[in-house]
Order: C-alpha cells, then structure tokens, then sequence
C-alpha cells in the first residue's frame, strides 16, 4: 500500500471534549460506551493535521471516511449521530468541556440534530432519557444568545410564509416522563400543526392508544399557534406558545378526517398553554403550564418537558 501523509491546518473546536490527567498508568480502566471513541474521534482536543492513506486503487481513505454506525452484540446498529446528540446531553464524568464559555451549546446541538437524517431522527425518541429532555431544554435556552442562531426555525410550516394558499399539514412524535391522571397517555402521543389559507395556524393533541383514537372524535384538543418570545410563568424566552383556550375555535377550514373543534375538557380548559423552543431541524422542546382561570391561581406544570419529532414518514410537506 502506498501510503501519503497530507497536512493541513484545522481549527480546534472549541466545543471539543478532553480527558482529566490522571497521574497513574495507562491501564486505568474507564468504560466509556464505544460509540464514544468515535465521539472522541471526531472532534480531537488538538488536532492540528490530517493523515491520509491510500490503497491499490488510489482511493483516499482517512479516518472521517468512517461507516456513521457500528454493530453492538445484539446485531442492532448504534448511530454515531444520534449518540453523539446522548453524549453531549449526558456526557461521562471523565469528561471535562474545553472553555465552555467559548462556544454556544445550543449551536453544536443545532448542528448535530442537523447530521442526523430526516429519516433516523425519531430515534431521538427512543435515546433521549426523560431527565436529557430537560436538559435539552436548558440547552435551547441558550440559542437566544446567538444572533444567527435565534432566525432559524425548526418547523419548515411556520417559517415558511403560506403565500400558495393550500393548507399545509406537519405530525410530530412526543415524548414526556408522564402526565396527570386520567391524561396518563400524554406520556406518548402525537401532535398535528396546519397552516390555513388565511395564514393562521393551529394544532391539536392526538392520543396513541385505539381507546384515545376514540376519545380523540369527540374532545379533540385543538390550540392556536403564535410566536412569543416569554414563558409568563417563569419569564424564560421561547419561541411558540400553544394556546388551548376553551378549544371551541372557529376554524373556517380542517385537515381531511378532523373532526370539528369541541369544548375543552379539564385540565385542558385551564388555560393551559404549551412553550416551544426550536432544538435542531424537525426537533422541538416544549413546557406545557396550567396558568389558571383564576387570577390568584399559582402557574404549574402539567407534564415533564416535552421532546416532539417531526414524523418524516409521512411526507405531509408534499
């Protein structure tokens, strides 16, 4: 094999991750998961050159060139992508984070939901720890600092202006660490927004389950959506707010097999209200308050956080 040994000067990510100095032998035994190698890997503490091999057939091989997965001893396939998104969110003791106050968390997060294709992001849903949901949130709060990184939008409905006048329909899967009982089937269900020939837009709540399938026909849990830039209960900044009123809205036009708008049913009549921060491409984090009709009622949380992620599957874009 010939071999060729290219240098090239590569800034050093300031969001790279370094391990402590331990003064003891090189057989210390950490067990990081194996997909964090790769993590490792990716983004080296110093690397300032590239080593390029290449083989009979003159093809240019490197250590980026690596497959995006690796086979685990169940046969399954774990994607780099997405545990990289885990090990960001949850990173191993071990690690410490170069100058942390030199890069915005919400901006690599950005960009490594951005890797992750449209196809394999409601993986996300099944990796994502209720407690990584919360901190997600936490890490989106951070995009506000960045100037370029607050225009961006994670829903192609809503930052799209609805100029062709057709109604234009998006499904996202959600996920929370439960709800109140009876409504225990917020824990998973599923989330509609449309676009109106009139610009406005509105959403509704789907349960998962065949019985809520039936509930869905006769409470079905419409909301107006806007933007806003300030969660009322704790001052915060986001993006949406989901407002669910007494939910009898007159929408002058339904997606095919709506049913029509019906009186809230408690809690959902509470001026209850969902705030959404944008995380990454398809990918939404949201805090779902139960304000109150009353004026001396004291705000409080209906679920954990919210993770919600665009059903690609669908094709309700087209």
């Amino acid at each position: 094999m010939m071999e060729a040994t290219i240098t090239t000067t590569v800034a050093t990510p300031s969001w790279s991750y370094w391990l402590p100095n331990h003064n003891h032998n090189h057989n210390h035994n950490h067990h990081y998961p194996s997909h964090f190698n790769h993590f490792l890997h990716l983004h080296p503490p110093h690397f300032t050159g590239l080593r390029v091999s290449r083989s009979n057939n003159n093809q240019v091989v490197s250590g980026w060139d690596d497959k995006p997965f690796e086979i685990l001893e169940t046969g399954q396939k774990a994607y780099f992508d997405e545990q990289d998104v885990i090990t960001f969110l949850d990173p191993p003791k071990d690690l410490i984070p170069l100058d942390p106050s030199s890069y915005n968390p919400a901006s690599y997060l950005w960009k490594k939901i951005e890797d992750i294709p449209e196809e394999r992001r409601h993986r996300l849903l099944l990796l994502l720890k209720p407690r990584l949901i919360s901190m997600a949130w936490q890490i989106a709060g951070t995009r506000y600092e960045n100037s370029k990184l607050v225009k961006k939008s994670a829903s192609t409905l809503l930052s799209n202006s609805n100029n062709d006048a057709v109604m234009k329909l998006e499904y996202y899967n959600c996920l929370t660490s439960g709800g109140p009982m009876p409504i225990s089937w917020i824990n998973s269900f599923r989330k509609a927004i449309f676009s109106c020939k009139d610009g406005k837009a509105y959403g509704r709540l789907i349960g998962g389950s065949v019985l809520d399938a039936f509930t869905n026909s006769f409470t079905p849990l419409y909301f107006t959506v806007r933007q806003l830039r300030e969660v009322m209960s704790t001052e915060q900044p986001c993006d949406l707010a989901y407002e669910f009123g007494d939910g009898l809205y007159d929408i002058k036009e339904l997606p095919q097999g709506f049913p029509r708008p019906t009186k809230h049913i408690y809690p959902f009549n509470d001026h209850l209200v969902i705030y959404v921060r944008y995380l990454g491409p398809g990918v939404l984090v949201g805090q779902a308050w139960q304000e109150g009709k009353k004026l001396e009622q004291v705000p409080r949380k209906l679920c954990d956080d919210i993770l919600m992620v665009k059903d690609y599957t669908l094709l309700q874009d087209q």
